[in-house]
């Protein structure tokens, strides 16, 4: 099984880091990688508390708890894995110059954006397909930085969208509670 996981890892990792390789996209995923990051992924969920109807207060509610428990279950997993990001082992990556003091497995960016993603999916299913294209962009961007494995990106593809699935089929009520209690939901 390991070897399988090795090979789709070579593979991808080929693909994205090496062979997409352009002056375009070494701006783009630069920057578009940065959505996904604990700064930008709180600060729009707290601009829906702030700045939204009742609805989005309540998706920048429910978005909030997402984020929490599922950057929780990616900081555990990191320390249980322990696996260390591919610019750290593997030869010839183009790694931008990004140097991460933390574990590489799972990504905490992916979980991020398809935390959020599938959040907005959840309450607002028209838009669907516009966020989780936009996350799903974060997750390459990781691998085209050098930064995370594919397996990486897939591990957190299924913890963010778990997450959000989890939170909004059983605590959701708890949520509007919570919503309720400190005034930003009727």
């Amino acid at each position: 099984m390991k070897k399988l996981f090795n090979r789709f890892d070579d593979f991808f990792i080929y693909i994205i880091n090496v062979k997409m390789k352009n002056s375009f996209f070494d701006r783009f995923m630069y920057r578009i990688t940065d959505l996904g990051g604990a700064i930008a992924s709180t600060v729009f969920s707290i601009s829906l508390l702030i700045f939204g109807n009742t609805q989005m207060r309540l998706i920048g509610l429910e978005a909030l708890a997402v984020l929490g428990i599922s950057q929780i279950i990616v900081q555990s997993v990191k320390l249980g894995f322990s696996r260390e990001r591919p610019y750290k082992i593997r030869k010839h990556l183009n790694t931008f110059g990004i140097d991460l003091k933390d574990y590489s497995f799972p990504s905490g960016h992916t979980t991020a954006s398809f935390s959020i993603a599938a959040t907005i999916a959840l309450n607002i299913p028209n838009i669907w397909i516009i966020v989780y294209t936009l996350a799903l962009i974060i997750g390459i961007s990781r691998i085209y930085l050098g930064v995370h494995y594919p397996t990486d990106v897939f591990a957190g593809i299924i913890l963010g969208v778990g997450t959000s699935l989890m939170v909004h089929y059983f605590l959701l009520e708890n949520i509007q509670n919570i919503g309720k209690i400190i005034g930003i939901v009727n």
